[in-house]
């Protein structure tokens, strides 16, 4: 009897490599808020866990901005009749009671994400890309950057994650 696609895909295929992200990590996390000056340089706490027999990977991490705490939620799917990698994500900080939505590809890395967000106090809504990057086994990078309603980007985020031994 032949695997099913799922089943293969857990063996060597994309969701292979979410698992690859199961883990407790710990690092820092650099933000900016405007293009080139480093707002906030902070310690950052992450558990990465399989969910649903490893259709997803959910990431809880904590940190804090100026000293405050804040706390965030990720959960991370490849959707195989799609074809890309989806994402949503809230935390305490940058999405106040907002979900966002957040659809990619594969990278030689990992994969890349693109969502959006703004209410209805912005005129357009910005856009936002997360990269994932397993730089090694031990190694990870999570980088965020902001994109204006005319397509300047920047980086916003980004968290480099140790895996805890």
């Amino acid at each position: 009897m032949s695997k099913d696609k799922f089943q293969l895909s857990k063996e060597s295929g994309m969701h292979y490599r979410l698992g690859l992200l199961v883990g407790q990590w710990e690092g820092t996390t650099k933000t900016w808020f405007e293009p080139g000056v480093l707002a906030d340089e902070s310690p950052m706490q992450g558990t990465m866990k399989a969910v649903l027999d490893g259709r997803f990977i959910m990431h809880e991490y904590q940190g804090s901005l100026h000293g405050k705490p804040f706390e965030g939620i990720a959960i991370i799917g490849y959707s195989m009749s799609n074809e890309q990698f989806e994402c949503a994500w809230i935390d305490s900080f940058h999405m106040g009671t907002s979900i966002m939505f957040s659809e990619g590809n594969a990278t030689d890395k990992l994969f890349s994400v693109f969502g959006s967000y703004g209410g209805k106090e912005l005129e357009q809504k910005w856009g936002w890309r997360t990269e994932i990057e397993m730089q090694e086994n031990n190694r990870l990078m999570i980088t965020a950057y902001n994109i204006s309603p005319d397509g300047e980007e920047a980086k916003a985020t980004e968290t480099v994650y140790n895996r805890k031994q």
